[in-house]
């Protein structure tokens, strides 16, 4: 008889044969095999890794003609376990020339275990040994799911309070609809809407993380000081350049979207050669911008933009392969609640029939290694997320 053992029951596989304990680490090291692709590696070192990952035991690809040399940079495909890796690292240190040290230094980040962590500008400390839920509060008139649409300042104050009840880390407020082909509202509009009403629940819940969905500088601006903590921005800074002078200066954390174009015309814009690979090069980049102005990794946070000019198919390929984004060091958050991919897999159902998909895409996130998801239903949401949790480390603590 044979039991096949997953990752997280290695532990209690050793334990269950008698092994010592302080062989866990050594097994551990060997237990998975774990990908990696290495972008834009000189011809001459990809070829040269590739060898020393084949003598130590793992693998790894290169394209067809890298051994020619025939193209200047090329990307490699890596398989190994974490004891390969570490074995190849002590190889490559000895290797200063190709641009190998930046490789090595790329994949050693990749594989050191790092306790991520969003500092508020209060000195509050948002951790992540459990998912972080984020609660979609709309304060407009038209966003694609009526129900988060809270246009009452008494409903919306008691509408949070439902929400971090039932547990969301963060409180996100909107004032701008982004959905497919909406049309901007102008800038004293969106802050009419917001700025009240992040008064109200600073005002009612005074030890609430609240974030402001705006890509317009004044607007964080004014959203900060009426009491919000993260900004939103679902451009990337790209809107509107002055974001990071506002990051800067308010030391608030940041969360950098995917997004081509604006919601108006943002789904004629779905050419990618790979969509994962692309979006995950172009939200680095957006981030060591910040990083280049003395920002911190603790004030960051990545987001693919989930249907934001992307198609149903290079949204699935983005929720799949999620995990690419999370090398980087940065917090990586998923917002696919109720979106219109999930109805087109369920059969075309409406938004209001889209919390079974968004609960699987929320436990996606988990497996991804992601550390927030965005939910309109933050109840069902929580209930599912802490249920895979207690399974994966096998206890209800």
């Amino acid at each position: 008889m044979l039991l096949k053992v997953n990752r997280e029951g290695l532990e209690a596989a050793l334990a269950s044969i008698g092994a010592h304990a302080d062989s866990l680490p050594i097994f551990a090291h060997k237990a998975e095999i774990i990908p990696f692709k290495l972008l834009g590696v000189r011809t001459p070192a990809a070829n040269i890794i590739k060898q020393e990952m084949l003598a130590v035991g793992g693998d790894a690809v290169t394209p067809v003609g890298a051994v020619t040399c025939a193209a200047k940079y090329v990307d490699i495909l890596l398989l190994g376990t974490l004891k390969h890796y570490k074995v190849l690292l002590k190889k490559l240190a000895q290797m200063p020339y190709f641009g190998i040290p930046q490789a090595a230094i790329d994949l050693e980040m990749a594989l050191t275990p790092q306790k991520l962590c969003t500092t508020l500008a209060d000195g509050r400390v948002l951790t992540y040994e459990k998912m972080c839920v984020m609660g979609i509060l709309n304060v407009t008139p038209d966003s694609f799911y009526e129900g988060s649409r809270v246009p009452a300042m008494e409903e919306l104050v008691e509408r949070a309070g439902r929400m971090l009840a039932a547990g969301a880390g963060v409180l996100d407020i909107g004032g701008e609809s982004a959905r497919p082909g909406s049309d901007r509202v102008d800038g004293e509009e969106e802050r009419r809407r917001v700025v009240p009403a992040i008064a109200a629940l600073r005002k009612a819940y005074p030890d609430a993380v609240i974030s402001i969905d705006t890509y317009r500088a004044d607007t964080a601006e004014a959203a900060i000081t009426a009491g919000a903590d993260i900004i939103n921005d679902i451009s990337a800074m790209e809107a509107d350049p002055r974001m990071a002078d506002v990051v800067v200066t308010t030391k608030a954390p940041i969360i950098l979207m995917h997004m081509r174009g604006t919601p108006k015309n943002m789904q004629q814009n779905c050419e990618y050669k790979d969509v994962v690979q692309e979006v995950a090069v172009y939200l680095a980049q957006r981030a060591q911008l910040l990083r280049e102005r003395g920002v911190s990794a603790d004030k960051i946070i990545l987001d693919p933009g989930i249907c934001f000019a992307k198609n149903v198919e290079q949204n699935l390929l983005l929720m799949r392969d999620l995990k690419a984004l999370t090398s980087f060091g940065y917090p990586v958050l998923l917002a696919a609640s109720r979106k219109s991919t999930l109805g087109a897999v369920l059969g075309g159902v409406p938004a209001e029939q889209r919390l079974e998909g968004t609960i699987a895409t929320s436990l996606q996130a988990i497996y991804a290694g992601a550390q927030m998801v965005r939910v309109h239903d933050v109840e069902e949401n929580v209930r599912a997320i802490r249920t895979l949790e207690a399974i994966l480390r096998g206890s209800a603590e």
